[in-house]
């Protein structure tokens, strides 16, 4: 479908790609990874033709439908359901030509292709896309310039799954979502019949959805099969092997040398001596391969108060006076508290997290903080807040009130701004970067509770790795507002959902919950089809109760296979999560391998019956769509 032969790009004298060469074939979902700055999100534009490459060659078989998500759909005035039923042109123009042609054979081909395309449930298809990424039914009415970008980037998402491509093109697609939308995604994208072709650092993302990994790195395009876990342990094999057979190689070369300079001078060794010589030049070096890691960062803390930190009693908190966004809490948050919040996007989770670090007060109710507590609190609108002319330098200093560099530049190491970085300006930084500032001027006070809203937007994934490894050796309290299930996997121990306007402490797992959503969303699809039955005709209405009762007998063997795939994707999901926390213990590395061993066979084969109930349960959910 797609053939990349030995491209070479460079922008203002930087290369990026560099003899690099990829084949995708029909049907292969593959994710796209590398370093931030590394030029993912340039070969996508050399692929739609963007940008022109300077030397090789990239081949798209002829008549394939190539889709990408715009920046943001555009603030029109024709509704949400509108712009993504726009996106499929096809379907759009024969609608028009069936309006406005009066050639009676056209008509009727017009007519059989809107058949074949199934135009008459494409509305039911959008708007379930919709629903999906956050809009309900009344939302999806509305015009897109009711909406923010953030909101319009959705729609814009939802446009190009809408329009089936052939060839699918994701940059980042989880950026804009919260929690719920991700998941919806994961899950849609599971299902998803084209070709795809993915730029993402969520790792849990990455591997629910993709069969194969697409490395960029050194200016070159290396695939690796499988999902990202196994990359990971693949590539870290093979960079293993690679650094052992450089020990060797150097090890080779020291005893061809130390011959060389022994006997070069002695004419009965010369001979033996230059032939030596071209040896050691046609051995061709094995470079070093283990690439730079993300350099660590961590937070420095004051010392902990006593327990609570922050207590909250019958508070409602909101925008406008009488008019609470959330009611009747009753929170408590204590030292060694990890807790992420979860619920869709608009239900409070950032208001709650405002609300913790003083840009709102209760409108009634009490909030209680322990004495010399420090907040750091975290967001992504705060890097427009920075001062892109300034250094890193500069809004540290201005922070801290601090006179000597040395302290300066030690607060500004630990998030790995040393050197020329800690003078670079702000204009200058990468999306990471910013957002590692970010985590250095919330650390100025020496926070004991971490508050952060969507923290790994802009971070790749050793940067993420880092962000967990901070955050896990932390000793004070994390709250997490995050779409990135895997963050919240590895960091967080409790969950609170927000919805209906308060906020609970959720019981289940992060497994349990994407279980509850997929549930839901199931329920709500069957809600909307008996509203819309019982809004036909009286005289319909015997006949559609009889259809439904025939479909309900007809998939209640379906809908028994899904419920008890379900129940075994939590109870396999919570036995994987309780494996990987005891096989993320050093103790276990120390003791008896045996029982490593035996461990790491039990965590593969709970991993392998949740792949199986996952499988499973989409078989059959796709089924019961189908005959729904």
């Amino acid at each position: 479908m797609l053939s990349i032969q030995n491209i070479t790009y460079r922008i203002a004298g930087r290369t990026l790609l560099e003899g690099a060469s990829l084949s995708v074939e029909r049907g292969q979902k593959l994710g796209l990874i590398g370093r931030n700055g590394t030029g993912k999100t340039t070969l996508f534009k050399l692929i739609n033709n963007s940008v022109q490459f300077d030397d090789g060659d990239i081949q798209m078989q002829r008549g394939i439908r190539m889709g990408q998500v715009a920046q943001e759909a555009a603030a029109t005035d024709e509704s949400l359901i509108e712009t993504v039923l726009a996106a499929d042109e096809e379907r759009a123009s024969l609608m028009a030509e069936a309006e406005n042609t009066t050639d009676p054979m056209r008509i009727a081909e017009v007519h059989n292709r809107l058949v074949d395309i199934e135009a008459d449930r494409a509305p039911a298809r959008a708007a379930r896309i919709l629903a999906g990424l956050g809009f309900n039914e009344e939302a999806q009415q509305r015009t897109c310039t009711e909406f923010s970008g953030g909101w319009r980037m959705r729609v814009a998402l939802a446009a190009a799954l809408f329009a089936r491509p052939d060839f699918l093109l994701l940059d980042e697609p989880t950026n804009h979502l919260d929690l719920e939308a991700a998941l919806w995604l994961e899950q849609y994208l599971q299902g998803w019949n084209g070709t795809l072709l993915v730029i993402s650092h969520d790792r849990r993302f990455l591997n629910a959805i993709v069969d194969g990994i697409i490395h960029l790195s050194n200016y070159k395009l290396t695939r690796y099969q499988g999902n990202y876990d196994r990359y990971e342990r693949t590539r870290r094999e093979r960079l293993e092997h690679e650094a052992k057979m450089q020990v060797r190689q150097e090890a080779a070369r020291a005893h061809i040398q130390s011959f060389v300079d022994r006997f070069r001078a002695q004419a009965t060794k010369a001979k033996q001596a230059q032939s030596r010589i071209k040896m050691l030049a046609r051995m061709e070096p094995i470079v070093s391969v283990m690439e730079e890691k993300t350099i660590q960062f961590n937070f420095p803390q004051a010392a902990l108060p006593a327990p609570p930190l922050i207590a909250i009693q019958d508070v409602n908190v909101g925008y406008e006076p009488g008019k609470p966004i959330l009611r009747n809490l009753d929170l408590r948050i204590d030292p060694d508290d990890r807790i992420a919040l979860i619920g869709a996007n608009g239900n409070g989770k950032s208001t709650l997290v405002k609300l913790l670090c003083d840009k709102l007060k209760p409108e009634t109710g009490t909030l209680v903080k322990a004495p010399k507590i420090e907040v750091g609190y975290f967001a992504q609108h705060q890097t427009d807040e920075l001062r892109m002319d300034e250094t890193p330098f500069d809004h540290v200093a201005r922070m801290l009130d601090e006179n000597r560099e040395t302290n300066l530049r030690g607060h500004l190491g630990r998030f790995g701004f040393s050197g020329d970085r800690a003078e670079t300006k702000v204009e200058s930084l990468s999306g990471g970067e910013k957002a590692r500032l970010l985590f250095a001027l919330m650390s100025c006070g020496k926070p004991n509770i971490l508050l952060l809203d969507e923290p790994t937007n802009h971070l790749d994934v050793d940067a993420r790795e880092a962000l967990v490894h901070a955050l896990n050796t932390f000793e004070g309290a994390v709250i997490l507002v995050s779409h990135d299930a895997h963050l919240i996997e590895l960091v967080a121990d409790r969950l609170w959902l927000v919805e209906n306007g308060t906020c609970q402490p959720y019981d289940g797992t992060l497994d349990e919950y994407a279980v509850e959503l997929r549930s839901k969303r199931r329920v709500a699809r069957q809600s909307e089809k008996a509203e819309t039955a019982s809004d036909a005709p009286k005289e319909n209405k015997k006949q559609a109760r009889k259809e439904r009762a025939e479909q309900r007998q007809a998939t209640a063997k379906l809908r028994k296979t899904v419920q008890e795939a379900e129940k075994r994707m939590a109870k396999y999901g919570e036995q994987k999560k309780i494996l990987e926390a005891r096989l993320a213990d050093p103790k276990v590395y120390n003791g008896s391998t045996s029982d490593m061993m035996a461990l790491q066979v039990e965590h593969a084969k709970a991993k392998e019956a949740m792949d199986e109930a996952e499988a499973a349960w989409l078989e059959a959910q796709e089924a019961l769509e189908g005959a729904a």
